[in-house]
């Protein structure tokens, strides 16, 4: 059964984290949503998420996929954290894949993963990246990263994932289910 980890940080888009999650479980993959610190997630527009873990537990196992919520102040939470670029950036290496939705993209960026590669996200999270070749589509695929625009298209970047890591038919199962 694939896995996949959901860093959740103070301030991230909780349309997005909560997505993610949901879809992907429902697809009977194992997902671990762990806090960059011991403490509950206050999300951009105050829902709190409580996460399964801590990030440095998390760390201690492997996984298929990271997938990482944007919104603000989570994504630049993310990007200070010198965890997530080592891990994003050991997730690339092994081949495996990284995720990332609305700014968060700008995380994988500064782990150094966009250069000359196609991608997307929310309307000017990007711009610092030059080597970036931004797209506007709602979900981008170039090799194993995976990128996307915002909440507004949080499902159809969950299904895209729930489809690189159980195939189409899981995707299509569990899009029927949703009465999309």
């Amino acid at each position: 059964m694939p896995t996949v980890l959901v860093p959740l940080a103070q301030g991230c888009e909780e349309i997005e984290a909560v997505t993610i999650i949901d879809i992907l479980r429902r697809a009977g993959i194992t997902v671990v949503c762990a806090g960059l610190d011991a403490q509950a997630v206050r999300a951009s527009r105050g829902t709190v998420l409580i996460p399964d873990t801590t990030l440095d537990e998390a760390l201690k196992q492997n996984f298929d996929m990271v997938a990482l919520p944007g919104g603000q102040p989570g994504t630049n939470n993310l990007k200070a954290d010198a965890r997530i670029l080592v891990l994003l950036q050991n997730m690339a290496h092994q081949d495996k894949y990284v995720a990332a939705i609305c700014a968060a993209p700008s995380v994988m960026a500064t782990a150094g993963l966009l250069d000359g590669k196609h991608a997307t996200s929310f309307p000017g999270a990007l711009n610092a990246f030059p080597g970036v070749q931004q797209q506007t589509g709602n979900v981008i695929e170039d090799g194993k990263l995976i990128t996307s625009r915002g909440p507004g298209t949080a499902m159809d970047f969950a299904l895209t994932l729930v489809e690189r890591l159980s195939g189409t038919a899981k995707r299509q199962e569990v899009e029927a289910g949703l009465v999309r």
